[in-house]
């Protein structure tokens, strides 16, 4: 791997999180060791960390930068990116933490086209504040592919557990509507990809989820696996690709069924991140899969219930870094 990637940390708004744990992720990302090979860039409002800083007794040198150019390796680099006046009110909503948010991410994202950075962790925002006439999205992963070259997946990952979104952030009444052989080709052709690329298996086997309880149970409770999903796994199959399915999510997940597989396809939301985040919470990370960038994230979202007390836990932070660093190191392999 090129030594000494630029990593941009899009911020938190104004309800970061203090953590209770051997290390705060200030201290993560201050620990020599940890960036050796890599430059933490925060794209934040300067005077919100440093308060931070002061409110929860960290203590880390923060180096202001005005553009990527300045930033020094083995320093915590704060690109400021809004220097507005805030006020701090741990775990409520408001439209200046939307803000804050927003111009986080678009400068990092600019920079991000622009070369400037290597790669890009988020950390979770709030999809209601952060509304605006320029961003109008359910989240990251549709705000990204958007911009960026390719088709954007929301793709969970951890060592032991792939789950991939076959549709995402929809309305379950919608969810049906939305399932044709087209998505379920491009998803699967995705996600064969990623985990060719960006985590080196070389022969991968994925499974599809079943769009009904027990697959429909031979149409007696709905015929859509029947006429849906089941020609289209067969179709792919015939490609050459390592496809099964559909699975039962129950009894698939129940029975460990799915150590057997290298990645799983969910037909919805929930029916993924329920049992991704069962078995893996706090070393999962969001990977926005089938974009020419890499961006990745904790699996959680903004927690706004537990802001300020303390009792954070920042290791789903510290994968989403070190898994980004390590799609960048098999991507530069390719």
């Amino acid at each position: 791997m090129a030594v000494n990637k630029k990593l941009a940390i899009f911020d938190l708004d104004h309800t970061i999180l203090k953590c209770n744990s051997d290390h705060s992720w200030l201290d993560y990302l201050i620990n020599k060791e940890f960036i050796k090979n890599f430059t933490p860039i925060i794209f934040s409002n300067y005077r919100l960390i440093e308060s931070q800083k002061i409110i929860f007794n960290i203590k880390c040198k923060l180096q202001l930068i005005e553009n990527i150019e300045e930033a020094k390796i083995g320093q915590l680099n704060i690109l400021n990116t809004n220097d507005e006046d805030f006020d701090i009110n741990f775990g409520m909503q408001n439209e200046a933490g939307g803000k804050f948010s927003r111009d986080s991410l678009m400068d990092a994202v600019n920079n991000l086209k622009d070369n400037n950075i290597h790669a890009l962790v988020t950390a979770p925002i709030n999809k209601n504040n952060i509304q605006s006439d320029k961003f109008n999205f359910n989240g990251h992963t549709d705000f990204l592919g958007s911009i960026f070259e390719g088709d954007s997946l929301m793709f969970m990952v951890s060592d032991s557990l792939k789950i991939a979104l076959l549709t995402e952030h929809i309305p379950i009444n919608k969810v049906v509507d939305e399932i044709k052989p087209s998505l379920i080709e491009k998803r699967v052709k995705i996600v064969e990809h990623s985990l060719k690329n960006d985590f080196k298996i070389s022969n991968p086997k994925i499974a599809i989820l079943s769009i009904n309880p027990h697959v429909g149970d031979g149409g007696v409770i709905g015929d859509d696996d029947n006429s849906i999903l089941i020609p289209c796994i067969n179709k792919i199959s015939e490609s050459g690709v390592k496809v099964s399915g559909p699975f039962a999510s129950d009894s698939f997940f129940g029975s460990k069924m799915y150590k057997l597989f290298d990645a799983i396809i969910a037909i919805y939301h929930d029916q993924g991140l329920i049992p991704f985040k069962t078995l893996t919470f706090g070393d999962g990370v969001n990977f926005t899969a089938g974009l020419k960038i890499v961006r990745t994230s904790p699996d959680h979202g903004t927690a706004y219930d537990i802001a300020g007390k303390n009792i954070a836990n920042p290791n789903s932070f510290k994968s989403a870094i070190l898994q980004a660093l390590n799609i960048l190191k098999n991507r530069s392999k390719i």
